[in-house]
């Protein structure tokens, strides 16, 4: 895979898209798609613009390469932190539910 494909593939990874997604914005078959990001296919300048577009990025930014590991890091990172921040939601509503029954029973005794 090619350092375009790669890239193209994580921008699809972090938005949440499958190839078909991604397919069908770009009017074009998943076969077709699917030979953009493992590099099989050579990308003409118009698709480039059409991939930049869809991924809001400027042509530039999708044909560079130097961030791309700081990127996946980066997006990791991320993913991590949304984990342990789920964790402890659910812990702050366990919470919530011990303060307000403390409440009830106080109220009940007054």
């Amino acid at each position: 895979m090619n350092a375009l494909g790669k890239k193209i593939r994580l921008l699809r990874h972090q938005k949440g898209w499958s190839q078909e997604d991604v397919a069908k914005r770009l009017d074009i078959s998943i076969p077709a798609f699917s030979k953009i990001e493992t590099g099989i296919t050579d990308v003409n300048l118009s698709r480039l613009n059409q991939i930049s577009r869809l991924f809001g990025l400027s042509l530039v930014q999708l044909l560079s390469t130097t961030d791309l590991e700081e990127e996946k890091q980066i997006a990791d990172e991320i993913t991590e932190l949304n984990k342990k921040l789920q964790v402890r939601e659910v812990e702050v509503i366990e919470l919530q539910k011990k303060v307000i029954d403390l409440y009830e029973q106080l109220h009940k005794r007054s």
